[in-house]
């Protein structure tokens, strides 16, 4: 059987990719690289500045060089284009908008609290950062659905695409099945 070793996990915002990324690597025991630590400069409150692309692309080289397995979650799609070639399997996430949107809300009130609310010191920046992620399905961000579809179709390598809601070790059985299958 073909070894399983270099995995893109990636979906709209809240959709569960550092979640299954995290957990298929912890199955597999192997490194776990999340874009969003590649890509933002380390902040508080985090994701406020983006690293130079020249940067990026460093540490992204550094982490999947300094081991032959990893999995790594979040997209990278228009800036890690390069690792193309190097995937052995692409996997998509695609959750529908209200069930992404309350997972964001939970997943900002758990990190930064009453800093949300109105009158918080964070109250504009999580508004914004909500409609930057509803705009996934609308095609009003800078990531849509479509770009994702035509990244994707653009892929020489197996594809798996993982609608609606299912549990994390649910998810990580049906990848590994889908690649025993597939690749005998």
């Amino acid at each position: 059987m073909q070894p399983l070793e270099r995995i893109h996990i990636f979906g709209a915002a809240g959709c569960g990719s550092s979640t299954l990324g995290r957990a298929l690597a912890r199955q597999l025991k192997c490194q776990i690289i999340d874009a969003d630590d590649v890509y933002w400069l380390p902040t508080r409150p985090p994701y406020q500045a983006r690293r130079a692309a020249a940067d990026r692309i460093r540490l992204l080289e550094d982490a999947i060089h300094s081991t032959n397995t990893w999995v790594l979650s979040g997209s990278v799609v228009g800036w890690g284009d390069h690792l193309i070639p190097r995937f052995d399997l692409v996997v998509f996430l695609y959750l529908a908008s209200d069930i992404r949107l309350a997972r964001l809300r939970e997943r900002e009130r758990e990190r930064f609290g009453a800093a949300i609310d109105p009158g918080g010191s964070m109250c504009d920046q999580h508004r914004a950062f909500l409609r930057w992620a509803t705009g996934y399905d609308t095609g009003l961000s800078g990531r849509t659905l479509e770009t994702d579809a035509n990244w994707l179709a653009q892929l020489g390598c197996p594809v798996v695409v993982m609608t609606g809601e299912c549990p994390t070790n649910d998810q990580v059985r049906h990848i590994l099945s889908s690649w025993t299958r597939s690749h005998p």
